[in-house]
């Protein structure tokens, strides 16, 4: 509260990572919306328009993103190098022609390309770089500020879903894609070229913007860390690795298949769509709450096994009820496990690996991830082609849960691996 005075009074001025953090949650709300959250809006116009099964469309969202993932530690290691801002630039620019190129659809052999090239291009503006971003400005509280930037991948469900949805119902699924990418363009490009700084000595100043005493010297200093090679030999990586890969083995296929479900047990599509909308919109108070909680928590591991049993205990509630009650209370469940989310990766990896190399360590970890990105998807679409329900795909996502829960504890055990300490590196000019 003293520090929100000073500011207001004009005693103190406002942080530039926090003009940064503001824009990136924009990015982030957009970004989502129009990607994860709108995936399981595509499903039945898809359907309905090509006549093909839901695996098949699903597997269009799971092959688009196993070619992403296999790219991630290139990207990765480009915007190590390169810094956050022109793979933002650059991605922005290449992802808003690929959502035209989708608009074109008429054989599903495109979809499956066309979706995979927007993939690629969508992980070069979106995830890693802000991740990165916001992890070079922040340090001491870089838990609260990734639980702000987690707010606005809350935001993306929150207010984009539902006009998705409308815009899909008023211009088609085609027309839908046309609207994405000129919105893309037009928010994440100004916020590429005009807002972003790759770190805090471009202007002038420190993580987190407090140096220990008014008179110290401003004094940059390289970023430390484990080289890819370093993070590869270690049994965390691995552990951490495949435990977040069945967590979003659960999630990820969930977020695909979460309109489907609601429609196939009788709830129409506009509410399934405001569902959506109210679990995201509640997200954004956990997600925060998460990255406050986070900066507290000496072993994120441990905050992670918590995430994982509301998501275990959700999941065994849709198996028991999958009515009114029963999908209120998931909704509950839903929002406590799947809040920190997007928080995890970078709260685990700087903490246990360093700044220094993070984007090429975040873009192998999602190799890893990749893997259950590819087959839940699918899987599920699959299994509901054969069943027609979603019993067994509850099932299959409560025990990836299950597992995701147990590596966490492992990894919970294990030792974080030394870190050199910083060492003053050479100014540079703003």
């Amino acid at each position: 509260m003293r520090s929100i005075t000073s500011i207001l009074s004009g005693r103190k001025n406002v942080f530039y990572g926090w003009w940064l953090l503001a824009g990136s949650v924009v990015a982030m709300a957009l970004g989502s919306g129009v990607s994860f959250w709108s995936f399981g809006l595509y499903v039945s116009p898809l359907e309905e328009e090509f006549g093909w099964s839901r695996a098949e469309v699903s597997l269009g969202f799971s092959v688009s993103l196993a070619i992403s993932g296999l790219t991630g530690p290139f990207i990765g290691r480009w915007i190590d190098a390169s810094g956050p801002r022109v793979a933002i630039v650059v991605g922005a620019t290449l992802t808003a022609a690929t959502y035209i190129l989708l608009a074109t659809t008429t054989e599903l052999w495109q979809w499956y390309a066309y979706s995979s090239v927007n993939a690629v291009f969508r992980q070069m503006m979106f995830f890693i770089p802000f991740q990165a971003l916001i992890s070079r400005w922040f340090d001491r509280r870089r838990g609260t500020a990734l639980g702000i930037l987690g707010t606005g991948f809350s935001l993306g469900g929150f207010v984009v879903v539902p006009l998705m949805r409308l815009v899909i119902d008023q211009v088609g699924w085609d027309g839908s894609f046309i609207v994405s990418g000129i919105v893309i363009v037009g928010v994440f490009v100004p916020i590429g070229l005009l807002l972003v700084r790759n770190s805090p000595a471009d202007m002038g100043t420190v993580p987190d913007g407090e140096l220990a005493t008014r008179d110290e010297p401003y004094e940059p200093r390289a970023l430390t860390g484990l080289t890819l090679g370093r993070a590869l030999s270690t049994p965390l990586f691995w552990v951490l690795a495949f435990a977040m890969m069945l967590f979003f083995y659960g999630v990820f296929g969930w977020l695909v298949h979460m309109v489907p479900f609601y429609e196939s047990v009788g709830v129409s599509r506009g509410v399934a769509a405001a569902l959506v909308s109210a679990a995201a919109g509640i997200g954004m108070l956990t997600r925060l709450a998460f990255g406050l909680l986070a900066d507290r928590i000496r072993r994120i591991e441990n905050a992670a096994m918590g995430m994982v049993a509301f998501l275990m205990a959700g999941m065994t509630t849709l198996i028991l009820d999958s009515g009114t009650a029963g999908i209120a209370v998931f909704i509950v469940f839903w929002v406590a496990g799947s809040g920190g989310g997007p928080l995890l990766e970078p709260l685990l990896l700087t903490r246990a690996f360093g700044l220094a190399h993070f984007g090429v360590i975040l873009g192998a970890f999602i190799v890893v991830e990749t893997i259950g990105f590819i087959i839940s998807p699918a899987l599920a679409g699959a299994i509901f082609d054969s069943t027609g329900s979603y019993d067994w795909v509850l099932v299959m996502f409560l025990g990836a849960f299950a597992a995701s829960f147990a590596l966490f504890y492992i990894a919970a055990r294990l030792p974080h691996p030394s870190i050199p300490r910083p060492e003053p590196a050479p100014a540079t000019n703003a």
